[in-house]
């Protein structure tokens, strides 16, 4: 092949699809007067990177891609470095990956979207792969497209909506003067924080109100970026918020829901305040954060919704196996859905979070809720178990992956729970520790997502588990801890996330 072929048509990584989104956002780049386009990629811990391209450079990526170093892969999130870049394999058990090479970023042109809150820019997802062309195997995008592929391959397409909690604080002190400003392995000083409202009054319009200045370009910038906005709540606790999205294809629905967090939290610091995905903050009167992810399996040709149940049944028999293989491997799936430390503090009984393997008509307790009526075509299932933190691609792809195997194995999910909390049943793990410990004897994900991607997340998580069990060491005493969260936490994700 000649060498003037370039990368994208050398190694057919556009669609036709792609190929006439190229060409329309080369016209909105013209059109809108787009001076920089930000190549983004979603990493291991759900976070977007990437770089700052000008017009020009953006539209070559577009058929050559650009080039950027995999170095981010090597750090958890505090950025210790996990794995020793410069052996032969990188420690990553994939040939060429030694040295920190740079990898591919190909951006998905289906994903260009202008950014309402910064001047003459926008933003586009990427796809990362091997300067050989094949997929770089541990970036969770593809890891999501994966399991997509294989619904697909089976007549299914997933239908997702994203119904996720989090907190807006007003920051008092930004700490770049005083805190530190971190290192390898030891995050900086988050900015101190002020709560933006007091006393827990679920749905309380009032507090809606007391934070409509800063909701106002929030809401405004996901709807300039089409983003499918449905709702913005007052949640139980002070300074908590909730927003929903209706629903997406799966792939689309992750890039939302990682546009909606950036956008949020770029918008909310631009003003003066810091909006937190973390699940439960060290500030005093916090209550735990969830993550409430709505799917639905479809035909793939007929486009018809096959979870709708047409009799008493609280779903079709396609929708029962479904649940029935979330709840199989949701032990061993928690690395996916709560990957965080602060995450596990949700599980708890009569919390409004699952602690279980349950599913319940309509029943917030259980870890499968259940949303239907007979002949009712928005009948779907709702998954409570994901912290507010999950990386949107890998939390659906393991609904995805686990759904598929319970469709395609018919797994009977066992009588309805009328009381999820006291259901003699399997309990999802009460930390990440014992989440890795079940994701490592798994042979489900093992197979689904491939050992190189599971060994190389659990030595991630590893990482970040042995950091927080040294601080614990030297801290025993909780009574020290805000809320019953550890410094280390809120120093941990409250920023970051």
């Amino acid at each position: 092949m000649s060498a003037f072929v370039k990368f994208v048509e050398q190694h057919g990584l556009h669609s036709a699809e792609q190929l006439a989104a190229a060409e329309q956002s080369i016209e909105t780049l013209e059109r809108e007067g787009i001076e920089i386009v930000r190549l983004v990629w979603p990493d291991q811990h759900g976070l977007l990177r990437g770089k700052s391209l000008t017009r020009n450079a953006y539209v070559s990526a577009l058929t050559s891609g650009t080039e950027i170093t995999m170095a981010p892969f090597f750090f958890d999130p505090a950025n210790a470095i996990v794995f020793n870049p410069f052996t032969p394999d990188g420690g990553f058990a994939v040939e060429g990956l030694g040295g920190s090479p740079n990898v591919k970023m190909v951006p998905d042109p289906t994903t260009f979207t202008p950014l309402p809150w910064v001047a003459n820019t926008a933003v586009v997802f990427c796809d990362l792969y091997l300067v050989n062309g094949r997929p770089f195997p541990l970036a969770p995008r593809t890891i999501l497209k994966n399991a997509l592929t294989a619904l697909r391959d089976n007549g299914f397409r997933l239908i997702a909506g994203v119904e996720m909690e989090w907190y807006l604080t007003r920051i008092v002190d930004d700490m770049l003067r005083t805190g530190s400003l971190g290192s390898p392995g030891s995050p900086a000083d988050p900015p101190r924080v002020a709560p933006v409202a007091r006393g827990y009054s679920y749905l309380l319009l009032d507090h809606l109100d007391e934070i409509d200045s800063i909701l106002t370009p929030i809401r405004q910038a996901l709807l300039q970026m089409g983003l499918p906005l449905r709702s913005i709540d007052d949640e139980w606790a002070p300074s908590q918020v909730e927003t929903t999205f209706d629903p997406l294809e799966g792939l689309a629905a992750a890039d939302s829901a990682a546009l909606f967090r950036m956008a949020t939290k770029q918008i909310a610091k631009r003003n003066g305040y810091l909006a937190s995905f973390m699940c439960t903050p060290a500030i005093a009167g916090f209550y735990a954060s969830g993550w409430h992810l709505h799917t639905s399996l479809v035909d793939l040709d007929k486009g018809e919704n096959l979870m709708v149940p047409n009799n008493n049944a609280p779903l079709s028999d396609i929708g029962r196996y479904y649940v029935g293989g979330t709840l199989a491997h949701g032990i061993a799936g928690s690395v996916f859905t709560t990957p965080t430390i602060n995450g596990y503090r949700r599980r708890r009984p009569y919390s409004l979070a699952p602690d279980r393997l349950t599913w319940g008509q309509d029943n917030r307790a259980a870890m499968m809720r259940v949303i239907s009526e007979p002949n009712d075509p928005a009948s779907h299932v709702e998954n409570r178990v994901g912290d507010s933190a999950a990386n949107p691609y890998l939390y659906i792809a393991a609904q995805a992956a686990a759904g598929l195997d319970g469709v395609l194995n018919k797994t009977d999910p066992g009588p309805i729970s009328e009381d999820p909390y006291a259901a003699d049943v399997p309990q999802l793990p009460t930390s990440l520790s014992d989440a890795i410990e079940a994701l490592d004897r798994d042979s489900f994900y093992r197979t689904t997502f491939g050992d190189t991607f599971v060994d190389y997340l659990i030595t991630m998580k590893k990482s970040e588990v042995a950091r927080y069990d040294s601080w614990v060491a030297e801290h025993p005493d909780p009574q020290t801890y805000v809320n019953g969260i550890t410094d280390w936490e809120h120093r941990e994700y409250f920023e970051l996330f």
